[in-house]
């Protein structure tokens, strides 16, 4: 069901798939959904189930498969090694042009999910819409307004101001102004709030004959976005209001002990956040806030909606080495088109840093292959060329082995886009926003105690060291460029931590680089209005 609930017009919502048509007028639904469907309960929910599929279309975009490389080279932890092309601009951003297509697929996805939101809130709002309790209509406006809210905070933190549209749009439109900053943090906020005050309580969601759905959106999502749109308009206050209401909820708490599916082996209780099939939290993770959940479609017909690149891309070619093999415990086939800076490997953690165990960020290798007598159980030997892709240090977060497909093209598992940790973070950086600098190393060294490692203080407490410390609790979870440019801090940490590459380095970065350059298909096609570009582009 999940492949035929997104809502599709061949015009979307900024004429994003006209540019191959003979004429901007024509009209090709991509599925029978439209909202004409939307009277009953079933309806509403397939349209709901539609945000999610959305949401995975960015996560697993694979048409160009160095997508997720965008979001971490040319910032402060990842550099590349082997380019796929989408990424090139991201380090070498001398090429970063308003024809860019990383910039085209990310306005245009993020349309496309608000306008599919727009149409929901549109009908549960209708006040002819009869059969649907108000405590149902309520719930499913949240979460349209959840994922709109995310998509326009995407786009802010990527372009700034950027046209508002909050009705459902069904055919061409081609007169869009881009709203103010303010206008477009204002509807994020409003849609938060909304949602935080309606939709449920993570042990309050939804069930079905497996359980309860732990995947679909609860108040806490909406509050943990909100204290990011408070850090980005500069409201620390109200930011830290609402961290401190998820941690104080008692809903959610740090993993520190082992669980799950591989505790007889080698790890630690960090590593076992990562692990395939204790992600969730009917799994045991207790600590994640949301999980968006994807099924092998081999067993779970659309349970995945692109081929996921994240294991591969972070994952090292190890492979390549003789006498080496393919296997579990080296996360499968990954063929590492970005590495770790040397300022993660070697200047970010102190010792003892759990976050930084060889169960978490993999440094050394042994010959598995047993058809190779003479090496095998041996160490690898480093050589120069091999660590930078063949044998090079990495994150095992994306760790992933199906046998019944050693190749792996696509990574089949789950994405935690929300947890705890975070929270935690969120917190800090509000409070050092604030100046309660007491305060933000409370909060660090929650983290701190839970990996092992030394206590901070206040006096140490500065926008950097929450940045610092963002990169040693997530490094390889979260969006790193879009936190480097909400905080303004993208050139000064990259240029300071990761301009010296042994292969290809950073080149031309600069202020103008802080917003993304609004695309130039849409400005070409909003004929009857002006879409202004951003500075420099």
């Amino acid at each position: 069901m999940k492949k035929n609930i997104i809502i599709g017009l061949a015009v979307s919502v900024l004429m994003m798939a006209v540019a191959c048509k003979k004429s901007y007028l024509a009209e090709t639904p991509y599925s029978s959904y439209s909202p004409s469907t939307l009277t009953d309960s079933l309806g509403f929910e397939a349209a709901c189930y539609g945000l999610y599929n959305q949401m995975s279309n960015f996560l697993t975009y694979a048409d160009h498969q160095g997508w997720p490389d965008v979001w971490q080279v040319g910032t402060d932890i990842a550099f590349a090694t082997q380019p796929e092309g989408i990424e090139v601009p991201y380090y070498n951003y001398t090429t970063l042009i308003s024809t860019d297509g990383a910039a085209l697929y990310t306005w245009q996805w993020a349309y496309k999910e608000i306008n599919n939101a727009n149409t929901i809130i549109a009908n549960i709002e209708n006040p002819s819409l009869k059969g649907i309790s108000a405590g149902n209509k309520a719930s499913t406006d949240a979460e349209a307004r959840f994922f709109r809210a995310y998509s326009y905070n995407m786009l802010a933190e990527c372009f700034g101001g950027v046209p508002l549209v909050s009705k459902p749009l069904t055919g061409p439109k081609t007169d869009f102004v881009r709203a103010s900053l303010d206008s477009v943090n204002g509807l994020c906020v409003a849609d938060l709030t909304f949602a935080a005050a309606n939709l449920p309580d993570i042990e309050a969601v939804k069930s079905n004959a497996s359980g309860k759905l732990y995947g679909r959106a609860n108040k806490y999502m909406a509050m943990q976005l909100l204290a990011e749109v408070y850090l980005r308009m500069g409201k620390g206050d109200l930011a830290e209001q609402q961290t401190q209401a998820i941690i104080g909820s008692g809903a959610f708490s740090l993993i520190t002990a082992r669980y799950g599916t591989k505790t007889s082996l080698p790890g630690d209780a960090f590593s076992d956040m990562f692990v395939y099939h204790n992600e969730r939290r009917k799994e045991g993770d207790k600590e994640a806030i949301w999980v968006l959940e994807e099924e092998n479609p081999a067993t779970v017909p659309g349970g995945n909606t692109g081929n996921a690149q994240q294991r591969r891309n972070w994952g090292a070619g190890y492979y390549n080495i003789t006498g080496m093999a393919i296997c579990d415990s080296l996360g499968g086939r990954g063929i590492s088109r970005m590495r770790l800076s040397g300022w993660v490997l070697y200047g970010l953690y102190d010792a003892g840093d759990m976050r930084n165990s060889p169960y978490n960020i993999r440094r050394r290798y042994t010959y598995n292959d047993p058809t190779q007598t003479a090496k095998f159980g041996q160490p690898v030997p480093y050589n120069n060329a091999d660590t930078v892709y063949k044998i090079c240090p990495h994150t095992t977060k994306w760790y992933q082995y199906d046998p019944n497909d050693v190749f792996g093209f696509a990574m089949i598992k789950d994405f935690i886009l929300m947890r705890l940790g975070e929270t935690y973070l969120l917190q800090a950086e509000a409070q050092v926003q604030q100046g309660k600098t007491d305060a933000a190393a409370t909060s660090i060294n929650a983290l701190r105690t839970r990996a092992h490692a030394p206590q901070v203080t206040g006096s140490q407490m500065t926008l950097d060291f929450v940045l610092d410390e963002r990169a040693r609790e997530l490094v390889g979870e979260e969006n790193r460029r879009l936190t480097l440019m909400r905080t303004g801090t993208l050139v000064d940490r990259a240029t300071k931590y990761n301009s010296n590459t042994v292969v290809y380095p950073m080149a031309g970065l600069s202020k103008t680089n802080l917003l993304l350059p609004i695309p130039q298909q849409e400005i070409n096609l909003n004929k009857d209005a002006v879409l202004a570009q951003n500075p420099g582009y």
